[in-house]
Formats: C-alpha cells, sequence, structure tokens
C-alpha cells in the first residue's frame, strides 16, 4: 500500500488480498460520493467493466440498505432478497451468498465491503467479524488518505466537507468565526492491531474497572462531576456495567485490536445503529454511550484529564456542557460555542452569558456534521451555525462583525452618561454576575452595581462543598471590586436542574416545582445559615444586601428572615462588626406572591421579580424545554399585566423593586418595562449599554400611555404593537 502505484491498482490489489483471505470468489468496494451515491470502485470477481460505472442511488439495493441500517448484511441467496437490485453489467447472476459490511468512519458510512460466493450459505459469526475488522481498517486508511489522496479520491464523502447551515436557538448573543474544537475531543488510536491479545484484554478490563469505580464514586457522592444530574450518572454507571457493552469490546480486543481501536469500533458501530433513530430516547442513549467510550480512551491514555488547550479563535463543539466544562477554557481564546443540546436557562448559556461568549444551541446532529479545525460561525443574533462556511457568508459575517464591534463603541461612549429618558425619568441599570471574573467587567459596562449575584455558580464548579472560609472569600471579593456601588447577594438556588454531586437528593418528578433554593435552605438551615455568617464577615462593617429566591410564601420569608436576625446577633456576641446597613429582599417567582403582597412587603427591604421563573410558571411552559418554551410571550398582556400588579403595589407600598430576569437586558422588554414604571433593571453585561441607549431616546409618559392601553388587549402577544410604539416615539430599539 505504500508503494507508488496508481490508485486503481491499489484498490485492485486490497479487493485481491480480500478475498483470498476471505475464500470469497467476489470481492467489491463501494464509496460514497458526495451525491449520496454508492459507486463501485473496485472489485475482483465482477465484471472491470463495471468499476466507475455502476452507481447505486441513497438506500438502493443490498449496498443501499447496509449503509441506511449501519450494520452487516448477510445473505444465503442475495437475489431473493426484497432490497436486491440487479445491474447486469456487473455479471453478479451466478453469485448468491453475499456478505457486506459498511465502512464506518466517525459513526457515518462512506462505503461498503462486500464478499459473495456462488453457494448458498450463510457466513459464519468469525466471518462477519474478520470482514467488519477489515472495514474499518479500510475505512481508516481511505480516510486518512494512506490508500487513495484526496485528489484521486475526488467527491467522496469521506467526512462533511460542503457548507452548512443550521438553525437552532440563541443562547447567549453576539457573533463569531474561527476554528471548531471539539469538547472532549478523545485521543485516536495511534496502533490499530497488537501482537499481544492478552495484554490488550488486561488493559482494556483495567480501564473499564477505573471507569466503574470512577462513577460509583461519583453516584455515592464523595466526588463530583460537575453538572451532570444523577439520573444521567446512574444511565453511565448502567452502561458501564452493561454485559453487551463489556462483551463487544472485549472481542474485538481478542480479535487482534488495541483497546482504544476497539473503543472506537464499537463507538461506531453503535453510531451507525442509532444515529438515525428517529425516537429520542435511543438518541439520547447514543449521547450516553459517546460519553461513555470518550471517557474510558481518557482512561486507556491513563486518566481522566482532558486537555484544555485552544487555538486563537475557538469556536467549542460540544453536546452540552456543565458550568465547570466551560470554565476551564481560556476564555480570552474562547471565541463561540455550539451545542447539540442545552436551554436558554442551562448552565452553559447563563456562564456564556456572563462571559459574553455568542452560544447557539439545539443544533441537533451537529456533532457528527462538524470536524475539529473546521471553520465555524457562530451567529447568535438570528441563532444559526454555519459550518465551512462559504467565502462570501465569511465576508458578509465579518461586516456585522464590524458594525457590532462600532456599536460596543458607541455604548461604550454612553458608559458615564447617567440612564435619564428624555422626559427626566431616572432609569438604574444594575448587572447581573455570578463569577469573581464577572466583576472586572463591572467598570466597563457602565453598570451601576450588581442587582444579582448568583451564589450557586461557587457551589456548582466546586468538588465539595464550599467551606465558610472560601464562600467569605469569594464574597469579599465580591465586595471589593464593587467598592461604593451596591451588590444584591441572592442566596442559593440549588435543586431543579442546578445539582451538585456533593448533596445527597431525592430524584423527582417535577423538579422544577420541588426541593430547591429556599425549601432547601429552610430545610438545611445549617447550609443557609453558614452562608448567611460567610456574607456578613464579608462584608466587614460595610453595607449588605441579602435576597432569598423561590419564596412561595409569607411564612417562608419570614423564616428566612429570622435566620439573618440570628446570625446578626451571632456577631455582635463575639464582638465581630455587623453590615453598616442590612436590606433584607424577596424575588417574586412564585405566582402565589402576587396575591400576597400586600403582607409580603411590610416585610421586605426591597423586592426583586425574577421573570425568568416567575413567567415560566405563570404560563405553566417550562423556558428549558424547547418544545413549549415558545409557548408564550413576555410581551403578552397576561404577563404585562402581572408586573404592572406587582410595580404597583411596591409603589404604593413604597418598597423598592428592580427586574432580575433575561427581559430586563433586550431593548424592546426593557423599553415595556419602563413603561410599566419600573426604575431599576438588573441585567447580562452585554444588555447594558443597549439598553441604556433605549432609555436616553425614551419618553416614558408616551410611552406609558401606549403600554398602559395594550394591557387590555384580548388578544395573544403584542409584541409588534410595542415595537411599533416604539418606532413611532423614535426609541432607539
Amino acid at each position: 500500500m505504500a508503494g507508488h502505484v496508481p490508485a486503481q491498482a491499489k484498490l485492485d490489489m486490497v479487493v485481491k488480498i480480500i478475498g483470498r483471505s476471505m475464500v470469497a470468489e467476489v470481492c467489491s468496494i463501494y464509496l460514497r460520493r458526495a451525491s449520496g451515491d454508492l459507486e463501485l470502485f473496485a472489485t475482483e470477481g465482477l465484471a472491470q467493466g463495471a468499476v466507475h460505472v455502476t452507481r447505486l442511488r441513497r438506500g438502493e439495493g443490498l449496498v443501499g440498505e447496509i449503509v441506511r441500517a449501519g450494520a452487516p448484511l448477510n445473505l444465503s441467496d442475495a437475489p431473493s432478497h426484497p432490497a436486491f437490485a440487479y445491474r447486469p453489467e456487473t455479471g453478479e447472476d451466478p453469485y448468491h451468498a453475499f456478505l457486506g459490511v459498511p465502512l464506518l468512519r466517525g459513526g457515518r458510512a462512506i462505503g461498503v465491503l462486500v464478499v459473495q460466493n456462488r453457494t448458498e450459505r450463510v457466513y459464519s459469526d468469525e466471518e462477519v467479524e474478520d470482514l467488519q475488522i477489515i472495514a474499518m481498517v479500510l475505512s481508516e486508511m481511505v480516510g486518512a488518505g494512506d490508500l487513495l489522496s484526496q485528489d484521486q479520491l475526488k467527491d467522496v464523502e469521506i467526512a462533511p466537507h460542503r457548507p452548512e447551515r443550521m438553525k437552532g436557538a440563541r443562547f447567549s448573543e453576539g457573533l463569531a468565526y474561527g476554528v471548531a474544537v471539539l469538547h472532549e475531543q478523545p485521543v485516536a488510536p495511534e496502533e490499530m492491531f497488537s501482537d499481544d491479545a492478552l495484554a490488550e484484554d488486561v488493559r482494556l478490563k483495567t480501564a473499564i474497572a477505573g471507569l466503574q469505580r470512577q462513577i460509583d464514586t461519583m453516584l455515592e457522592g464523595d466526588r463530583g462531576l460537575v453538572g451532570q444530574s444523577y439520573e444521567v450518572l446512574e444511565t453511565y454507571r448502567l452502561f458501564a456495567h452493561d454485559r453487551g457493552w463489556n462483551r463487544g469490546l472485549e472481542e474485538a480486543v481478542r480479535s487482534g485490536l488495541t483497546a482504544e481501536a476497539a473503543v472506537e469500533r464499537v463507538r461506531s458501530e453503535h453510531r451507525a445503529r442509532l444515529g438515525q433513530a428517529r425516537d429520542p430516547y435511543l438518541r439520547e442513549r447514543l449521547h450516553d454511550l459517546e460519553d461513555l467510550n470518550d471517557r474510558l480512551l481518557r482512561h486507556l491514555g491513563g486518566g481522566a484529564n482532558v486537555s484544555r488547550s485552544l487555538p486563537e479563535n475557538a469556536i467549542l463543539i460540544a453536546r452540552n456542557l456543565g458550568p465547570a466544562d466551560l470554565l476551564e477554557y481560556d476564555r480570552t481564546r474562547l471565541k463561540g460555542i455550539l451545542l447539540e443540546e442545552g436551554s436558554n436557562a442551562s448552565h452553559a448559556a447563563i456562564v456564556a452569558k456572563a462571559l459574553d461568549i455568542p452560544c447557539v444551541g439545539r443544533l441537533v446532529g451537529l456533532r457528527d456534521r462538524v470536524n475539529e479545525g473546521d471553520p465555524v460561525i457562530v451567529d447568535a443574533e438570528t441563532g444559526e451555525a454555519y459550518l465551512r462556511p462559504r467565502p462570501d457568508v465569511i465576508t458578509a459575517i465579518q461586516s456585522r462583525m464590524e458594525v457590532r464591534d462600532q456599536r460596543k463603541a458607541q455604548f461604550a461612549r454612553l458608559r458615564d452618561t447617567p440612564a435619564f429618558t428624555k422626559d427626566g425619568a431616572k432609569i438604574t441599570l444594575l448587572m447581573n454576575a455570578g463569577l469573581a471574573i464577572d466583576m472586572e467587567s463591572l467598570p466597563d459596562t457602565g453598570a451601576e452595581g450588581i442587582g444579582l449575584f448568583r451564589t450557586e455558580f461557587q457551589f456548582m464548579v466546586a468538588e465539595e462543598l464550599p467551606r465558610l472560609e472560601a464562600q467569605t472569600a469569594l464574597y469579599e471579593r465580591v465586595l471589593d471590586a464593587a467598592g461604593d456601588m451596591p451588590v444584591t447577594f441572592r442566596t442559593l438556588d440549588l435543586g431543579g436542574d442546578k445539582l451538585v454531586p456533593y448533596m445527597e437528593q431525592a430524584r423527582e418528578d417535577n423538579p422544577a416545582l420541588g426541593w430547591r433554593a429556599i425549601r432547601m435552605g429552610l430545610d438545611r438551615p445549617a447550609l443557609l445559615r453558614m452562608q448567611l455568617r460567610a456574607l456578613i464577615r464579608a462584608a466587614k462593617g460595610r453595607p449588605l444586601r441579602i435576597m432569598f429566591p423561590m419564596v412561595a410564601s409569607v411564612d417562608e420569608f419570614r423564616t428566612a428572615r429570622s435566620f439573618v436576625d440570628l446570625e446578626v446577633t451571632w456577631a455582635h456576641r463575639r464582638g465581630r462588626p455587623a453590615p453598616e446597613r442590612l436590606d433584607v429582599g424577596a424575588m417574586i417567582e412564585a405566582p402565589s406572591l402576587l396575591w400576597h403582597l400586600d403582607a409580603l412587603l411590610p416585610m421586605t427591604d426591597f423586592v426583586s421579580v425574577g421573570t425568568n421563573d416567575l413567567l415560566q410558571y405563570l404560563f405553566a411552559a417550562d423556558r428549558g424545554n424547547p418544545l413549549v418554551s415558545d409557548r408564550y410571550d413576555p410581551l403578552s398582556p397576561p404577563a404585562l399585566r402581572a408586573l404592572k400588579t406587582i410595580q404597583k403595589a411596591c409603589a404604593d407600598s413604597g418598597t423598592p423593586v428592580s427586574i432580575c430576569g433575561e427581559i430586563a437586558g433586550r431593548p424592546l422588554e426593557a423599553f415595556a418595562l419602563t413603561a410599566l414604571g419600573f426604575d431599576t433593571l438588573s441585567m447580562p453585561p452585554a444588555g447594558i449599554g443597549p439598553v441604556k441607549k433605549m432609555v436616553l431616546s425614551c419618553d416614558r409618559a408616551a410611552a406609558g400611555r401606549g403600554v398602559e392601553s395594550l394591557l387590555k388587549s384580548g388578544g395573544g402577544s403584542v409584541r409588534n404593537e410595542i415595537e411599533t410604539l416604539a418606532r413611532k416615539i423614535y426609541v432607539a430599539i
């Protein structure tokens, strides 16, 4: 194969060798063209005149059936099979026995290897195994260019290479152009075959045992795999202990493959069989197997650590990400993120927004359609991804990026301009944060403080429960970085989709409505009181603002506030300084509070409306579920009326109120909130510039009159009407 002979001569030699080794009268190689047609590239036993002449359309014939199923086809009488397609130019009339296996590369069938015999017989399991091994080696040789050069392959579809546009969902706004980096990309096997099957079997079993121990430990909670739910980990354990998976790996090693090559072979088989499944459960199981194979490869390589080195303009490609996964990458080199799954409220989306990294998710089949190093565009303005984009698309996106940079420069010039409407109303713009590194961007945004600091991120990225000293150190750094600007610390909002492996938590049918946030804190008072103690200690006599999330009843807030009083008393008794001013507030996220504001507001120093949760509960539509997340619009009469109810109650009682949901950072929605009477908006850093520009161009009184009339609408969304109103009074949205 290394000889300097024409490509066709190499292929002819290959089919002769395979035919002889398999004792087959016919051996043929079909490769898939970019069009999807399967072309006969070489044969021993069929008519030579059919080479490069016989083509089977996508799904046609037995060869097409093998590609469709991604699995071997073993027949004693091929012509009697309903999928058989007779091609007279091949001269295959006398051959009955048929065995074909797919040439799999990266889960894609790039061709088919076929052997045939005249007699009617069923090939043995050993013969099927042999041909699969040969096919795997052959596909690697073809794909790597060892057998045929790229010029000789012409348009054979070895891997995705054509420009593709994928539609997904916008998770974190922005634009990026760079090269694809596959998250947790496993190391490709350097050696395919082993001379010592026994040694490879020992390596494999040792690695599997290590993998099983690791997963068992994760489930026991002694160590942490951040961002993965108990259910997923339990699925991992079931697969890791699955006899079928283990047996397939062991059989591949006993046949002469290295342990790494065995993993890749089993991976390709699973991809081919499950990759086209319509059942979402089966596709999800394929993802579990993919992760398991990657983890096993890392164990074979000597550990489970992943290299995080990145090129200058990296676009991270992943099925999904946990918050710790994303934070391990160099943020100066990470320009964008593309995900197969996720939601706008997922951990990855929240962290991406905090880091101002463009992110698009729900790109189904992404990892099978992109190669490491491919040029990629992240269009998180329209929620699209461009794989291997055409030059004109690259030029267009670069122009849009320049315009976006100019807008950022314009927003930067407004940084120190106070946010007053045209008719003199002061709107306070605050920033949401959750990481110590978020504080670095505070001076550059023009924000007047931190309206929401999500304290749970420290817990989610740690492998064990953060101790009092660690919590105190983080809160102290945040207050130091904020200086004289206010910081509102939200106590732990764990539970629901925010699970940590070191805390035991029962599985729930509906975790979003289950044991989470303040409910967890009240049931585990030591956990909540330790956090409150850390906050009071970090304040060092400075002003302190504490807010409790997911309060559903007045009694919950009363009990939580009593814990604050207990911790202040505890500090006094030990001679430690109490906060100069202590404000304690509640997040309004549960609709139940809408009808109990008269009792709640007198007990609070301030409240904040968490529109993300409030609206999903109000409309009974999970914002993290793509099937129902678009069932409601924040700019619809029910949502706007609910928000107006809160604003009026707070105004009547003199209770300061802010909006902390995602809608506060979007100019059109922020325009509606300003019109409703809200004076304080807290948002991701990237939203402050656009929202400030909107505020400076807004006549609040005119906006209020227009939106007030829309509250009485009997229809659905009034987004278009609000946008028309904004343009009519010349508001920059």
